[in-house]
Formats: structure tokens, C-alpha cells, sequence
């Protein structure tokens, strides 16, 4: 069979969105906590006019994966039976079924589209695909569901304490309610809270392409460091500089994923002078070496 030959952006989608769950984190958490492990997000992403992109996994893979098109075109292929999706659709990939899809050449798919898996995550698809037709329905435009997905992103992005990823789970079963009964779905606006712990990782977004030491974080909110590294850790779950490398290799994965930067040129970027040191907190954070993860991820998406 001669595959068909795509050209591939090597620095993505203008505007594009893309994270991607630690294995160590689903691991050690997602598939262990009682909340998370019913259904969880591995990878999560947008994007906009997404011209050229093409995937095939001859034998699926072990997540399932949504794709809800909001603006251009594109096609599934699932079972042998290409479907067409437009504006406004969504569509169920279940796990381990063979798969093809890609934008229309002409007129590309913007897409957001997650993969997912837990305990419950079949019994979900299986309520959804019960009430669709062909595998695709049509569903009113909603601003309020994607700010759920932005949601989603935005507390993704602030890095993995216990809170935060059963927040994220929640949401997420939230997202799915409002496709499966859209016509009860209603969206509760959510507050920030403006805690202590926002305020330092918003401290550590703007810091993190440099070595930003336990010391100037304390002194940042006027308290000791011992006080604040237990006060930290309560809420998130890591002591602060371990949270600090989270969003450091969150970041270092969409460098990989999007830019051709050398692994040197990252860990500089990410305020870490050694490439070796950073290499092996990449490596034991997300189960591979950064040069492996670079390969698989350009290979899957």
C-alpha cells in the first residue's frame, strides 16, 4: 500500500495549543487517585487552520480521542468509512481502532481535540455514540464550552498538584456533559483566586527561562522559606522548586513538539546551563530521553 505523502510544518499551527500529561504523573497519580482515574486527559491541544495535517496509526493507540471541528473542514477515516467533518461537528475515535484523518487541503479544519482514558471513558463514549448519527453530530456553537477547553489549558499550563489535576477531571467530565446533553448544558463562571500559591505561579510563568531559587520566591510573598515551602506544598502537593521543573519540561515539551531548537538551545532557553542536567530531568519526568520524545510526538501528531 503506498501511504500518501503529507508535508509537515515543522514549527506547527499559528496560534496552536498543545500538552501533553507526564507519564510519570499518570502514573503515579491519574490512574491511582479515585477521581482522576475514572477519566483523565493525556493530551490535549488546538489547532487553528491546520493546513498539511495528516495522521495515520495503523493500529490506533491505547487513548481515545476527540476531535471537535469549529471552523474550515477535514476527514475521519475509522472502520473503512470516511466520514466528512464540518463546523460545528465532533467525533469519537474509540482505542485501539485503526485510524486516518486530515484537514481539507482547501479550506483546513480548526480543531480542538483531546485524548483521554480512565475507568469510565468507555461507558462515556458509549453514552455519546448512542446519541449520535454516523458518528458526528452537530452541536450549536457555544462560547461558553470553549471556555471549558481553555479552562482546562489554562490550569493544565499551572502544572500538576493533586488539586489541580482533579479540578482538570472534573472540567473535563463538565466538556463531555455539554456534548452529550447540550440542551442542559449551562456554564458557571469561575473566579480566580488569588491566593499565595497563583501569586508564585504566576511568578514562576514569567521566571521560567531562569533559575529562580526558593529564596526569591519566599521573599517574593514576605515570608520565611521553611514557612512558605510547607505552605506550598500543601496546596500543590511538590515542594516548590520540584513544581518550578514541571513547567519548566511543560514548556521544554512544546519547544520540542513545535521549533526545531536544539536540546542545548531549550535547556538555555529554560534558564538551565547544563543540557545534561536537563536531559535527565526531562528523561525522568516524562519516560524519555528529549530527542525520543521529539520523535514520537512529530510521528503522532
Amino acid at each position: 500500500m503506498v501511504k500518501r505523502k503529507i508535508s509537515r510544518r515543522q514549527q506547527g499551527f499559528d496560534g496552536q495549543l498543545l500538552f501533553v500529561t507526564p507519564k510519570k504523573i499518570a502514573t503515579d497519580f491519574l490512574t491511582k487517585d479515585l477521581i482522576t482515574q475514572q477519566i483523565y486527559i493525556t493530551d490535549i491541544g488546538y489547532y487553528p487552520k491546520a493546513s498539511f495535517h495528516y495522521m495515520e496509526r495503523s493500529k490506533g493507540i491505547n487513548q481515545h480521542i476527540l476531535i471537535y471541528c469549529i471552523e474550515g473542514s477535514g476527514w475521519i477515516e475509522l472502520n473503512k468509512n470516511k466520514h466528512e467533518i464540518t463546523p460545528s461537528q465532533f467525533f469519537i475515535i474509540p482505542a485501539n481502532v485503526p485510524h486516518k484523518y486530515a484537514a481539507n487541503e482547501k479550506d483546513p479544519w480548526t480543531i480542538y481535540w483531546i485524548h483521554y482514558k480512565g475507568t469510565v471513558s468507555s461507558y462515556i463514549n458509549d453514552l455519546l455514540l448512542s446519541n449520535l448519527k454516523n458518528g458526528k453530530p452537530h452541536l450549536t456553537y457555544n462560547e461558553n464550552r470553549i471556555r471549558l477547553f481553555e479552562d482546562i489549558c489554562t490550569n493544565l499550563e499551572r502544572g500538576y498538584s493533586h488539586d489541580n489535576l482533579r479540578y482538570v477531571s472534573m472540567i473535563f467530565y463538565h466538556f463531555l456533559s455539554s456534548l452529550l446533553y447540550e440542551d442542559k448544558f449551562n456554564y458557571i463562571q469561575h473566579n480566580k483566586d488569588n491566593n499565595l500559591v497563583t501569586i508564585i505561579i504566576d511568578l514562576m510563568q514569567k521566571k521560567i527561562n531562569t533559575s529562580l531559587t526558593l529564596n526569591e520566591c519566599a521573599s517574593f510573598v514576605n515570608l520565611s522559606k521553611s514557612h512558605f515551602s510547607a505552605v506550598f506544598r500543601e496546596k500543590t502537593g511538590y515542594a516548590p522548586v520540584e513544581y518550578f521543573n514541571h513547567l519548566k519540561i511543560q514548556k521544554a515539551c512544546q519547544y520540542l513538539s513545535f521549533t526545531t531548537m536544539s536540546i542545548k538551545e531549550i535547556s538555555i532557553s529554560l534558564g538551565i546551563e547544563d543540557q545534561f542536567y536537563f536531559s535527565r530531568m526531562f528523561s525522568k519526568l516524562m519516560g524519555k530521553s528529549p530527542t525520543d520524545y521529539r520523535k514520537k510526538h512529530r510521528a503522532d501528531n
